[in-house]
């Protein structure tokens, strides 16, 4: 009988493939699902974005704006060293300061340009703005007396406010950005318009300045 050289079948290479298979099918279906993820990534960017303010020497500005229809405009007078005119009326507390223009400094009756002798008032409240209150959320208020229509009075207001807003802008070095517009016209009265003298306290213009822009 021949003698017949009989060898057992290697099995070894014959496993390396099928973990070789098995793994390239577990990482093509990988690939797959993060080819149709349909929801997007959530990234947390607090970190980040509180990590390029404080390179860029940012300090984040609160989103909380002033209450303006809360402004009580009969709070105690103030006295600034910087407000040598005696035709601006200061009061202040803990939470505003209010710069007062009469209308008859400030403008002509019936009229929203401002006039050549208010330019130096206003470039004195202008200046105390900036020393004082760099950083302030500032209100300018448009008021008039109860003489004429209402909605004529009110766009008067408006107008008015907003002159004085544009010359702080073009020439008082005031941020625009700081800067919002209020017309009271002749609702919220200072004082009565049965009289010329209350008539006269009610035509006039009110810049209120909020150092921590919350107003509360």
């Amino acid at each position: 009988m021949a003698n017949l050289d009989v060898q057992p079948k290697r099995k070894s290479s014959t496993w390396i493939w099928i973990i070789f298979v098995v793994l390239l099918l577990g990482a093509l279906f990988l690939l797959y699902k993060g080819c149709n993820r349909t929801e997007p990534i959530k990234v947390d960017q607090s970190d980040s974005l509180a990590h390029d303010t404080v390179i860029a020497g940012i300090t984040p500005v609160a989103a909380t704006q002033p209450n303006w229809d809360a402004v009580d405009f009969t709070i105690p007078k103030a006295k600034y060293e910087e407000i040598t005119d005696t035709a601006i009326i200061v009061r202040g507390n803990q939470k505003y300061t209010i710069y007062s223009l009469s209308e008859n400094v400030l403008f002509a009756k019936d009229a929203s340009t401002i006039q050549p002798v208010a330019e130096a008032k206003l470039q004195q409240i202008s200046a105390s703005l900036i020393k004082r209150f760099p950083n302030a959320q500032i209100g300018i208020y448009g008021r008039t007396d109860s003489i004429g229509g209402t909605g004529y009075n009110k766009t008067l207001g408006a107008e008015r406010a907003n002159a004085v807003k544009n010359w702080f802008v073009a020439k008082g070095g005031v941020l625009e950005t700081a800067l919002s517009t209020h017309s009271v016209g002749e609702t919220k009265p200072l004082a009565t318009n049965g009289t010329e003298k209350g008539r006269a306290q009610n035509r006039s213009v009110e810049i209120i300045a909020f150092p921590d822009s919350t107003g509360n």
